[in-house]
């Protein structure tokens, strides 16, 4: 069965604590991605430059500077599926063309580790 999460045209919301600041309306799914349409909203200016920084580095494949990108972005945002509920662990990336890619976890990823 399909997960309902995954269907085009659901929406997953970017959140700075209380405040929804990007949609990210599905359009597809490939090996453990989620691809998206970013409506930014807002407050989401103050992140695009580390969204930008991001993609610069996996472009340059520098990925030090990207996993750094990435912490900074989990540190300072959160996701909500669909239904509202909270995505524990994300890696998300918001490209300059409006679209996003990322991967999600039910679980922290710290966790797994433990």
């Amino acid at each position: 069965m399909a997960n309902p999460h995954l269907t085009a045209g659901t929406i997953w919301r970017l959140h700075h604590g209380d405040r929804e600041i990007a949609r990210l309306t599905v359009t597809g799914t490939e090996m453990f991605w989620v691809f998206a349409e970013v409506e930014t909203l807002s407050g989401f200016e103050e992140f695009r430059p580390v969204f930008t920084e991001q993609e610069r580095a996996v472009d340059e494949e520098d990925w030090d500077r990207a996993d750094t990108c990435c912490t900074r972005i989990r540190s300072a945002l959160t996701m909500t599926f669909p239904d509202g509920s909270p995505v524990a662990e994300f890696m998300l990336h918001i490209h300059q063309d409006g679209t996003a890619g990322w991967r999600w976890h039910d679980e922290p990823f710290d966790a797994e580790s433990q």
